[in-house]
């Protein structure tokens, strides 16, 4: 598993799992398809249980859309739908999902990763995280760009495959076996879950 690890739940939310909702509905009916979100449950109690973080990284954007700008695809279609506006049910997570007492929400406004302009970086380095367990949306943009951040600071990363979706079966499995494969390791659901069960020492979450 590696030292001292986090759930890290990427951009779960109705705007964006929903496909009649999400600006990128390919990417919804993937998620769905790969049954993703009640693996990623399944996780969180598991690692809630072991008493360990679990930490969701949400986009909301400022209602006037301050900080965005059409200098990409989902910039320009964000700002077009108005989608994923603070205070909608657009960021709201799934049912299965909703963030629990002792879980992190990690908000971001702007930008396209997760540890752009949030506090993700520093809360987990309070809890002494070493590594992340990435999961949720999308191995197109969201996860490959947390995944690199991650590296860039010094944490492991792990990528459990049947928890995480792209917009295509074919450009999920490019990202696996290229670039994410390169920065992170990659395993399954099943394999964390026997690895969070397993008693390790000291391992307990640091205020």
């Amino acid at each position: 598993m590696g030292p001292n690890p986090a759930l890290v739940i990427s951009e779960c939310q109705q705007g964006i799992l929903d496909p009649e909702r999400s600006v990128t509905p390919a990417l919804a009916r993937q998620a769905a398809e790969r049954g993703i979100v009640p693996r990623i449950a399944r996780l969180a109690e598991d690692f809630r249980a072991a008493g360990l973080p679990v930490v969701h990284c949400h986009i909301a954007h400022r209602p006037d859309l301050a900080g965005l700008r059409r200098n990409s695809l989902l910039n320009a279609l964000a700002i077009k739908r108005r989608s994923m506006i603070a205070g909608t049910p657009d960021t709201l997570a799934p049912p299965e999902l909703t963030p629990r007492d002792g879980d992190h929400v990690s908000l971001r406004t702007t930008g396209l990763t997760a540890f752009y302009g949030t506090d993700l970086d520093a809360v987990l380095r309070l809890w002494d995280v070493e590594t992340l367990v990435v999961t949720g949306v999308s191995t197109n943009v969201a996860v490959p760009g947390l995944s690199l951040e991650a590296v860039n600071r010094g944490y492991h990363v792990r990528i459990p495959d049947d928890c995480v979706a792209g917009t295509s079966p074919e450009e999920h499995e490019f990202m696996m076996r290229g670039l994410l494969s390169a920065v992170a390791r990659i395993t399954d659901s099943e394999t964390v879950r026997r690895e969070i069960a397993a008693p390790v020492p000291d391992r307990e979450r640091k205020a």
